[in-house]
């Protein structure tokens, strides 16, 4: 079966939400993700498995603190920590780059959950991700459910962990009164904001499975060249889509 997909005027889909042959003939490249979103992504993956890793350590160290051998291994929750510091700093000041991007960017770059059919289209998008009969909008950038998961975790999360975080760093020095709220917000003690802090973090290593499993599956069934689209920027799409998507701004160079 094959149905007609609203967010992209012409185009068929078959029932699984992929592309079907009679829409093929007229595919063409389409720049979606702007320069900075594309550095703003590899920058916040590359902390977050940073971040990951050091604070698995920092909260269960496995190597002891003490042992008969040379002095190197007594050394190294201090390089775990300082690790875990500057890809805080990096991750905090990526993030606040995004929020401005949010603004800047072109119509992928900007998340909106206050639009029409927004929450019905999450609803279908997570039908189309279950292999179920759907009405999925087709859309260049992320579905309805992505931008909602990018909200959730990239937006929400990340300030949870950056608040908790730069308490925990800080507190119980002066530099430490910006965040004094934190705790209030939190808990009421370090050891509550310590406890949003790691459970928030495990909930980015679902994000991460989920996001995985999610661009997979849509270069999988699409042929869209979702995958390489966060190195190059482009998706295959129909050529008569996306005014302002299709072109690049002055400054970058055509691939």
């Amino acid at each position: 079966m094959e149905i007609s997909n609203t967010g992209n005027p012409g185009a068929t889909y078959n029932s699984s939400g992929a592309i079907s042959s009679k829409s093929k003939k007229n595919l063409g490249r389409v720049y979606v993700w702007e320069a900075p979103v594309r550095i703003f992504h590899w920058i916040n993956a590359i902390s977050i498995v940073l971040l990951m890793l050091t604070g698995i350590y920092i909260g269960n160290p496995f190597f002891s603190p003490t042992v008969p051998e040379e002095a190197y291994y007594s050394n190294i929750m201090n390089w775990v920590r300082y690790i875990h510091f500057f890809a805080a700093f990096a991750f905090t000041g990526n993030l606040i780059f995004r929020f401005y991007w949010a603004f800047k960017g072109n119509q992928y770059a900007r998340p909106n959950p206050l639009k029409k059919n927004f929450w019905k289209q999450v609803v279908e998008a997570t039908k189309y991700y279950l292999f179920l009969p759907n009405k999925k909008e087709h859309s260049p950038g992320h579905n309805k459910l992505a931008e909602l998961t990018y909200l959730i975790f990239i937006g929400l999360g990340s300030i949870i962990m950056v608040l908790t975080g730069f308490y925990l760093y800080l507190e119980p020095q002066f530099a430490s009164v910006p965040f004094e709220k934190v705790a209030f917000l939190f808990g009421g003690d370090s050891f509550s904001v310590r406890s949003f802090h790691h459970i928030v973090a495990w909930f980015f290593v679902v994000f991460i499975v989920i996001h995985l499993y999610m661009v997979i599956r849509d270069d999988w069934l699409n042929r869209n060249g979702t995958l390489s689209s966060i190195f190059t920027g482009y998706k295959i799409e129909e050529k008569h889509d996306h005014n302002d998507a299709g072109q690049k701004p002055e400054g970058e160079k055509s691939e």
